[in-house]
């Protein structure tokens, strides 16, 4: 396994963080405090900060024909796990920013996408690829 990252982000309410977060998405929780939870996110570290304001919304770039929006953040995941996922959300009616589809079919990078907001508006993706060798394919 590559080293863990370590992601902080921004939540207005810990409860909604942790009903989403642990429950439907079901990260197990770490350390916390009155204002911070820690989850295991797939082996790495995501910190959900409370604020009292959200940062602006995200904005959205084109690609492959869908409106991806900036920024957001998620995992890599193999393709079994990405299918697991996307059946969860899909089960908890979920609404997608972009619905479970294959990106870039047939092409350099082909994976298995999907893109979903938490309670306080940060997007999320989590992709898979049936070849990681395409992770980073240009060609």
């Amino acid at each position: 396994m590559t080293q863990p990252f370590h992601l902080a982000i921004p939540v207005d309410d810990l409860d909604k963080a942790r009903a989403f977060y642990g429950d439907l998405l079901g990260f197990k929780q770490g350390r916390s405090d009155t204002q911070w939870i820690d989850w295991d996110m797939y082996g790495h570290q995501l910190v959900t900060h409370c604020v009292k304001r959200m940062p602006t919304p995200p904005e959205y770039n084109s690609v492959d024909g869908h409106n991806v929006p900036v920024p957001h953040f998620g995992v890599v995941l193999t393709m079994a796990d990405w299918q697991q996922l996307a059946d969860r959300l899909v089960a908890a009616k979920v609404e997608f920013v972009i619905e479970p589809y294959i990106r870039f079919k047939g092409q350099a990078g082909e994976q298995a996408t999907l893109f979903f907001m938490d309670p306080a508006g940060n997007a999320l993706e989590f992709k898979a690829f049936k070849d990681m060798g395409q992770l980073f394919a240009v060609d």
